[in-house]
């Protein structure tokens, strides 16, 4: 008989991903007022804007942008809240926005304005799968690769045109291919630490 997993509803699991979500809400809420302050903008962060590296991922396009990134992050709190607190949260958070922020700014030319989660939001997929095998979850083992899967197509072949008709917004797929590679840096980090502590 299939059991299902129940839900990680201890405040440990649950209060970063909501912090998340406030700031996304209030950013949304507020966009006309922050969004000239806070936006990925290539020469202002060139200038020395650099807050704007992780600045940038609370913003969004429109209303659907914002619905799908928080619907996403709520989709993987569910699949991997039991692994979550407060401190790892904040490492594959700041982790992946970093190397997403400066993996557009230095490599991806093209790009002089970025908003959304949803390259931070691959990092957290690839902890989370990370995690499950570490965990010997052998569901883990196909998240990793339906991940890496679709990556190299967005590399190959680019985004769903219906995705970026939902969100009036070209999507930037470099951000998740840069994510997906700052949540194994952070998986890396947390591991680290980890390790620290037993010894």
């Amino acid at each position: 008989m299939l059991q299902i997993k129940s839900l990680p509803t201890q405040i440990t699991h649950i209060l970063s991903p909501l912090i998340v979500l406030a700031f996304a809400f209030i950013a949304f809420t507020f966009d006309e007022k922050l969004s000239d302050f806070l936006i990925y903008n290539r020469d202002l962060v060139s200038q020395g804007e650099y807050w704007r590296l992780i600045s940038g991922h609370f913003l969004h396009t429109n209303g659907n942008h914002f619905m799908l990134n928080a619907a996403a992050v709520v989709l993987l709190w569910a699949l991997h809240g039991q692994y979550y607190n407060h401190k790892n949260y904040l490492i594959i958070f700041l982790t992946s926005a970093m190397v997403c922020g400066l993996g557009i700014h230095y490599y991806s030319l093209d790009i002089s304005l970025y908003v959304g989660l949803s390259g931070v939001l691959h990092g957290f997929f690839v902890w989370g799968a990370l995690m499950d095998i570490k965990h010997q979850e052998k569901t883990g083992y196909l998240l990793l690769i339906g991940v890496v899967l679709k990556i190299a197509h967005e590399q190959f072949y680019g985004a769903s045109a219906d995705v970026e008709s939902f969100i009036e917004s070209s999507v930037a797929t470099d951000a998740h291919m840069f994510g997906a590679i700052g949540g194994l840096l952070a998986f890396l980090i947390c591991y680290i630490i980890d390790k620290k502590k037993i010894h």
